[in-house]
């Protein structure tokens, strides 16, 4: 993994600030000081400015398995004997 300030698109913009807001409305402190008391424009507004850092986690991180692990996800079914 590896720590990233700039955003490449506007998607993971929304991602990360959302997740920032998240912080903020639970009692983080700003990185910044603004004119608004809204959190979630706080938030845009660290993300904008890159004050904001974050991961990149990949698919093997994130779910623990190496690709090309097979991997079962449900319920067996039970064979019936005839």
């Amino acid at each position: 993994m590896k720590n990233i300030t700039a955003i490449d698109s506007k998607f993971r913009f929304v991602i990360v600030a959302s997740k920032r807001a998240k912080q903020l409305l639970k009692g983080a402190k700003p990185k910044k000081r603004t004119k608004t008391k809204n959190l979630i424009r706080i938030a845009q507004e660290e993300v904008e400015k890159e004050l904001i850092e974050y991961n990149l986690i990949t698919d093997q991180e994130e779910d623990g398995h190496e690709i090309g692990d097979d991997i079962f996800i449900g319920e067996k079914v039970k064979e019936e004997k005839s």
